[in-house]
């Protein structure tokens, strides 16, 4: 893996050099897949505007990409947000490569096939059972199970939604029921998912492929009236500590404290996040936004990056990059660089009863007192539990302002 990504980035560095026969992308739509554990495809659907722009699409989301470059027979795909590349071989209009995530050794088999418009082929639409509504979940990862809340709205046999997690959610997914077989899917640059299950009038039993490095079951029921648990009560101030404190350095490398002038008298949301991170992504596009409309009310936001990046230049590439791309205008600094992991996040900040997902926000009164912890991020794939969170959000920021 090591040599292979020291040859591509040699190949990289004269890829701008003009040469009239490098084969480039067709103008048109195609089907990609990777392929996961038990040979099995993680279908999507992108579309090549020009030589140098190509859209992804999972249900309602569009995820343009604009760093393409070519190289004789190959092409390299950047992702954008993400540390990811495609890096592949053409075959008349298709091709095959690896979706390379360097900074976990990661690689995945990838394919693209020119002038194909379905996500999944050759499906059987007669008598296919109705998966909509909502749907009580369990996954079991290697024996760790967690909740899930599943919720679908179908057309057909096509079928969008999402699964939500105590910490997040599971993207736009897309797909079809084929008879009575669920398949959806999506890709995003970060992460590739395929769910897939045997399906009856109220029951699931399935397989959620991730990449081709980890494959859990799932078992679901209806259930119209199912709920998880309060993303407000997962993590707490330990008995002890009566306000949430920081220091940690600014991609600049200048020190940056919860006692510093600029946050006394604010309200301060603090975000646990990384560049990596898709539902990070999404919320940091959502505060991005709600800081530009509210910095001057007295409002502070700053995020605390805990990134996989295996240097310190490269998570500060990482962290530079997102915030350009997303018009991030607040703080981020480096609490933790070469790894994720939330027992050395929690041991960093041991006033937090633990650090259970990323992202996680703490809210911080103008009298420096945690008024709520909130964790994981709801995100647009959610559709009316992401609009209902951006209502309680601001009522409540608003709330804080006004005290």
């Amino acid at each position: 893996m090591k040599n292979f990504m020291v040859f591509l980035l040699a190949v990289l560095l004269f890829s701008c050099v003009e040469n009239n026969g490098v084969k480039k992308l067709e103008i048109g739509t195609y089907r990609g897949y990777l392929v996961a554990q038990d040979h099995q495809e993680m279908p999507f659907i992108f579309e090549v505007i020009s030589e140098h722009k190509l859209n992804i699409y999972n249900a309602e989301e569009v995820i343009e990409v604009d760093e393409i470059e070519y190289v004789n027979d190959s092409v390299y795909i950047k992702l954008p947000y993400f540390e990811t590349l495609i890096a592949a071989k053409f075959e008349g209009n298709n091709f095959k490569g690896q979706w390379i995530e360097e900074d976990r050794d990661r690689s995945v088999a990838i394919v693209a096939e020119y002038n194909k418009t379905q996500r999944f082929a050759e499906t059987k639409t007669e008598n296919a059972i109705d998966v909509s509504g909502v749907w009580e979940v369990a996954f079991n990862d290697y024996g760790r199970r967690y909740p899930s809340k599943g919720v679908f709205e179908q057309e057909g046999n096509i079928v969008t939604g999402t699964f939500r997690t105590p910490s997040g959610d599971y993207r736009f997914l897309e797909g079809v029921v084929d008879a009575d077989t669920l398949k959806i899917s999506t890709f995003d640059g970060a992460h590739a998912f395929l769910f897939k299950a045997h399906v009856s009038d109220s029951t699931m039993l399935g397989d959620f492929y991730s990449g081709n490095h980890s494959k859990e079951t799932f078992v679901a029921k209806r259930n119209a009236n199912f709920e998880l648990p309060d993303a407000n009560t997962l993590t707490f101030i330990n008995e002890g500590y009566d306000t949430f404190n920081f220091s940690f350095p600014d991609i600049e490398g200048n020190m940056v404290s919860f006692t510093d002038q600029r946050f006394k008298n604010k309200v301060v949301l603090v975000q646990l996040m990384g560049s990596y991170c898709p539902n990070c992504l999404d919320e940091s596009k959502f505060y991005s936004k709600f800081y530009e409309a509210n910095k001057d009310k007295g409002l502070e936001i700053i995020a605390l990056a805990f990134e996989n990046a295996k240097t310190k230049a490269k998570a500060i590439k990482g962290i530079k990059r997102m915030k350009a791309r997303v018009g991030m205008n607040y703080p981020i600094l480096l609490a933790q660089i070469g790894t994720n992991d939330k027992g050395k996040a929690q041991e960093k900040m041991p006033m937090l009863n633990k650090v259970l997902s990323y992202p996680t926000t703490i809210f911080i009164d103008k009298k420096g007192l945690v008024r709520k912890i909130h964790t994981g991020f709801n995100g647009p794939a959610t559709g009316e539990k992401y609009i209902s969170f951006k209502k309680e959000f601001t009522e409540f920021i608003d709330t804080l302002l006004a005290e």
